[in-house]
């Protein structure tokens, strides 16, 4: 509907009846004070006249009186997003109220060029996550990225937790200022990587990540999550959010600290009762029933469970706290693997399993520390004796790979992990939740295991499938390719630190 159009029409129909309602008072006057023969002509003939003047007088003052406003609604209209192609208004040609609504429309152009300014500032402010209310604002430490690496953008929360103050954390490399250590090499850089190389778009998340103490601010424990998008027009790559556990975490290590040093206690009665059980076996095998020979077995089998329980948890605790060296000397694998097995070999007996163990033939000698060597073997052989279920086989095998690793496994038929469980089957305390009451454990061995075999410049890993069995294996580097690295040490073993936290790479590349 056309305002200006009603406008005009109820405008013209009251200057309408103006100018005829005064001129049949001025003819109803004029006819009354003549009464000729020809009066009723004139009388008739003057309405008309009247009429006739009035159309056009109303419709030429509503034009004239209507033109201030037509201007102004034309600007409006001309500077309006929503509408196209309107003209600016011809002020010159107005000939009533042309100094105010000059003045007028000056005022809605100056006021449009606020609004769009203000507007155009809002977009950039918008775009510009430094101005973001919720970046600003968010409780949670956050950190934007450019391609890199950069940080762009830190907000208040994230320049508290580490102590550094947001200008002094622009345009540094996140790596300079996060120094970050993670529970596996699945680390931020490696994810990054991967991200910037075969994806547009990538989302991970990592668990109980340290960030490492600096310029005497508190060691830090956190879960990270990140995105990244590739090629984002405003330079924003990749976004960090952590969230706080040190509380949390902290607890668990103190924990682990806690029984460490209780159970250190237990290690002097534990050998000695160990011990007594062998002089027992040595001066009574065959000379006792086979019932009370078999309970000398089962005393046996559980003295060496709870001295690997013992040895778990002192190892753990050593390497929590980077204490756990290994020193790692030339050896024969078969025969380390088989000494191995035969000091678990009684434990699966007392359970009914049989251990089977192929070695592949030309087997090259391997650099590995013996005794935390043999709790990975220990641990693995453990959990697939206790995740066995009615299963009575184990099988162990040994062989070389396509890159010249040595490589063993140790397979079960038993319960089977759930693919939810993966992820964090590794993670110090982490137990499968639905075997957690039929299986005993404290779920350190895996984590043990990971990180001793990490120092040995190996890789463990696992298949598994629910309700078939699971299959964990580990890769050992001949020592032919220590060798050199021995050479250059000087001395006939290498020592390497054992620990759970592995650093982003790219802190030592830049």
């Amino acid at each position: 509907m056309d305002h200006l159009h009603i406008f005009r029409r109820h405008l013209y129909q009251v200057v309408f009846a103006i100018l005829i309602g005064q001129g049949i008072v001025f003819i109803g006057a004029w006819w009354l004070t003549s009464h000729g023969n020809l009066a009723i002509y004139w009388l008739i003939g003057g309405c008309a006249f009247v009429l006739i003047f009035s159309l056009l007088l109303a419709g030429l003052i509503s034009q004239l009186a209507s033109a201030p406003l037509t201007a102004i609604r034309q600007a409006i209209l001309h500077i309006s997003p929503s509408e196209h192609g309107i003209p600016a208004p011809q002020l010159n040609q107005l000939r009533i109220g042309r100094e105010l609504v000059v003045n007028l429309i000056g005022q809605i152009y100056e006021f449009n060029d606020v609004t769009s300014k203000t507007q155009a500032l809002a977009e950039i402010e918008q775009k510009d996550i430094k101005h973001n209310f919720i970046a600003q604002n968010l409780p949670l430490p956050l950190f934007i990225l450019d391609a890199a690496e950069n940080i762009k953008f830190a907000n208040k929360a994230a320049a508290d937790y580490i102590g550094i103050d947001a200008p002094n954390l622009i345009n540094k490399n996140v790596y300079m200022v996060l120094d970050m250590s993670f529970t596996s090499t699945n680390t931020f850089d490696t994810w990054l990587k991967k991200a910037k190389i075969a994806k547009a778009t990538f989302v991970g998340s990592w668990e109980r990540v340290r960030l490492n103490a600096r310029d005497n601010q508190p060691n830090r424990l956190f879960d990270l999550a990140a995105y990244y998008n590739r090629g984002n027009p405003d330079h924003i790559e990749t976004i960090l959010v952590l969230f706080d556990h040190t509380k949390t975490y902290s607890q668990d290590d103190q924990a682990i600290s806690f029984v460490a040093l209780s159970v250190h206690e237990l290690r002097t009665p534990l050998t000695l009762l160990r011990g007594y059980i062998e002089v027992f076996e040595e001066e009574l095998r065959d000379k006792v029933s086979p019932e009370l020979q078999d309970f000398m077995d089962k005393m046996n089998s559980q003295a060496e469970q709870l001295m690997a329980y013992v040895n778990n948890i002192l190892n753990v605790a050593r390497v929590d706290n980077d204490q756990l060296e290994l020193h790692l000397q030339e050896a024969s694998w078969p025969v380390i693997l088989k000494s191995a097995i035969d000091t678990i070999s009684l434990r699966a007996k007392v359970r009914g399993i049989t251990i089977h163990c192929r070695i592949a033939p030309d087997l090259p000698t391997v650099g590995i520390d013996r005794l935390s060597i043999s709790e990975v073997i220990n641990n693995l052989l453990d959990n697939a004796i206790k995740y066995s279920g009615n299963s009575q086989v184990i099988n162990v095998d040994t062989h070389l790979t396509k890159d010249g690793l040595v490589e063993t496994t140790v397979q079960d038929y038993g319960f089977g992990i759930s693919s939810s469980i993966m992820p964090n089957l590794f993670t110090k305390f982490y137990r499968d939740h639905h075997n957690r009451a039929q299986v005993g454990g404290n779920g350190l061995g895996l984590y043990l295991s990971k990180a001793i075999i990490t120092a040995h410049g190996g890789n463990l890993w696992v298949r598994s499938k629910e309700d078939v069995g699971s299959t964990f294996g580990f890769t050992l580097l001949p020592y032919s390719r220590l060798a050199e690295e021995i050479k250059q040490s000087g001395n006939q073993e290498l020592v390497r630190g054992a620990h759970g936290w592995i650093k982003n790479h790219s802190l030592y590349r830049r």
